[in-house]
């Protein structure tokens, strides 16, 4: 596969209209994608790993299959701050937003800041970015190099605001929690009680039958299975 038009002839071949509507209610264009598997994606993407151009390339089609397929394609570190922007701006689905984006973030050098960028994002699927993107960043990033006191203060901003924060804010803000609870040692105990405070958080899941994690179940299973603190190498999955 050598060009774009390539790859979009290949990701058609593999699409469902089933997978369309299923899509859907999570959000997808379904104007603008084929239905295509992530383990398809997957497949596709080694055939053209590291060709930025041609990352960007589909990016920009819009197609909901094509960007995701972009971000499995891109290496975060070597996109400029500008060009993370611009897509975390033009994303058209909540699942671009919360993991390929934010993969790519959390690859950068200025992983941190950018987070903290977007986190003040007016716009639902910038915020969302952003705030996985922190939650990628203390997931893979030693505790020594990492700023406990913000970190702290970003768990205290999420009690406060979580309540009127928009629907997928409220639940990538859980996935915060969860994610300092479960990788920084020095604010476990932070973690759960701001667990303990928030309890279940209410988001609309669009009649899916995906579940927003009580973030202190989760924290204690992790515990439990001697796993807090085990830093990840990427959050890529």
């Amino acid at each position: 596969m050598e060009t774009l038009a390539d790859v979009m002839e290949a990701l058609e071949a593999k699409g469902s209209a089933d997978r369309v509507k299923l899509f859907a209610k999570h959000g997808a264009p379904s104007d603008n994608m084929f239905g295509v598997k992530v383990a398809d994606l997957k497949v596709i993407a080694k055939k053209i790993k590291g060709r930025q151009d041609l990352a960007g390339a589909l990016y920009g089609t819009g197609n909901g299959d094509a960007m995701y397929l972009a971000g499995l394609v891109a290496r975060g570190a070597e996109m400029s701050r500008e060009e993370l922007d611009a897509w975390a701006k033009s994303s058209t689905w909540q699942t671009v937003s919360e993991y390929p984006i934010a993969w790519l973030a959390t690859e950068h050098a200025e992983a941190r800041e950018i987070a903290l960028g977007w986190i003040d994002s007016d716009d639902e699927a910038v915020a969302s970015s952003g705030w996985c993107t922190y939650t990628g960043h203390v997931a893979v990033t030693p505790d020594a190099e990492l700023d406990l006191g913000e970190i702290k203060a970003l768990l205290a901003r999420i009690e406060d605001s979580i309540d009127a924060a928009p629907n997928r804010v409220k639940y990538t803000m859980n996935g915060f929690v969860i994610s300092v609870g479960c990788y920084v040692t020095p604010l476990v105990d932070v973690a759960k009680a701001t667990a303990e405070r928030l309890g279940k958080v209410s988001v609309d899941m669009n009649g899916t039958a995906c579940k927003v994690p009580l973030a202190g179940a989760y924290i204690e299973k992790v515990e439990k299975a001697g796993r807090l603190g085990k830093k990840r190498k990427t959050i890529r999955c």
